[in-house]
């Protein structure tokens, strides 16, 4: 299939600038909650003029490396589960190419525009959706002042784990969960397709293991970043055939990411199952306020709209202003729990001593 020539930005001072700190706050989030920080990632190289199918794959080319750097921190604190990781990947990894030939059929017949669109819904429905239901579980854990015990698992995750289909039935250690291999699957599949849509399938991924398969936060978070990699490394060289990799994008973002996402993971020690939650949702609320505030403006350059050049800059500055709201509040909130779960390590290491003496 012959794609629409592809027009890659200029990058000036300015706009390196921007992409490193998108790429820091970008992997700061990854190394927190395991999406692999792209929905904040792909929306802003957007904010910039870039296409919507080059943002995805440029993302996608810088996430692999960087996602093989966060499972390996958080391997080392015992958190990735290899062999889940895996086994979803082997699904995720066909969701990835058929997303993909979606996403050069749109480019194809719609062009740019269509590409942007098609990704900014995409995210504005994902991220609504997956973000109301996070947001509701942690709400319901501080209503019930449960918010610093450990999680429970899920009714739908229960059901799950007692179904028993002979010669499909795993054991998967660190997430200490035995489920068919039938149910890791659809929730493989629906990753890599989402993956190659939007460069986000942690949205799916995440969620899915914890409130479908019974994987603890921190497990299925670090897990995550495992899958990241394989589909990232798949999905580059799908799109990288079709000449959609701007290589550029790609490295200057991972430059500033590869720092953050450290930190983000060393700030997984620190806290409580309920944070990653609350930061996970705050931020796909905000994003997708941000992408849905863009959609006119696609719309009005398909021809399917007419808004005057005054409303889509008022659209396009609006949207900019909430993506940067959200790039802060999860800076924001995830240094803030590593103070706090740092100040009361130390505390609790303090009473050990005393107690000892």
């Amino acid at each position: 299939m012959e794609n629409a020539a592809i027009a890659f930005v200029d990058l000036e001072l300015p706009n390196v600038v921007f992409l490193l700190l998108v790429g820091f706050v970008g992997g700061l989030v990854s190394g927190f909650i395991g999406s692999g920080g792209a929905f904040v990632l792909t929306p802003a190289m957007m904010s910039m003029g870039v296409a919507g199918v080059v943002a995805v794959a440029s993302n996608m080319c810088h996430k692999f490396p960087k996602a093989l750097v966060g499972a390996f921190k958080r391997y080392k604190y015992g958190q990735v589960d290899v062999k889940l990781g895996l086994v979803m990947a082997v699904s995720a990894s066909v969701g990835v190419w058929v997303g993909a030939d979606i996403q050069h059929a749109v480019k194809a017949n719609f062009g740019e525009a269509g590409s942007s669109l098609y990704v900014s819904v995409a995210f504005a429905l994902v991220l609504a959706i997956v973000g109301g239901v996070v947001l509701r579980d942690a709400l319901r854990l501080h209503r019930t002042g449960r918010a610093h015990e450990d999680e429970e698992t899920s009714r739908l995750a229960k059901w799950v784990q007692s179904v028993e289909i002979p010669g499909t039935m795993l054991r998967f250690k660190t997430a200490d969960i035995r489920v068919s291999a039938l149910f890791t699957l659809p929730v493989g599949f629906a990753t890599g397709m989402l993956a190659a849509t939007i460069a986000v399938g942690g949205f799916i991924g995440v969620p899915g293991m914890i409130y479908v398969l019974g994987v603890p936060s921190l497990v299925g978070t670090a897990t995550e970043l495992v899958i990241a990699f394989v589909m990232g490394l798949g999905g580059t060289v799908t799109y990288a055939l079709h000449g959609l990799v701007d290589i550029r994008l790609a490295m200057i973002i991972l430059a500033g990411s590869l720092f953050g996402i450290q930190l983000g993971a060393i700030g997984t020690t620190y806290v409580k199952p309920y944070m990653v939650k609350v930061v996970m949702a705050s931020i796909m609320l905000i994003v997708a306020v941000s992408r849905g505030l863009i959609i006119p403006v696609y719309l009005t350059q398909l021809g399917w709209l007419g808004l005057s050049a005054k409303m889509l800059e008022f659209l396009r500055d609006t949207s900019f202003m909430f993506m940067i709201a959200a790039l802060l509040t999860g800076a924001i909130i995830i240094v803030g729990a590593m103070i706090r779960g740092h100040r009361d390590h130390k505390l609790s290491l303090a009473k050990e001593k005393a107690a000892m003496r």
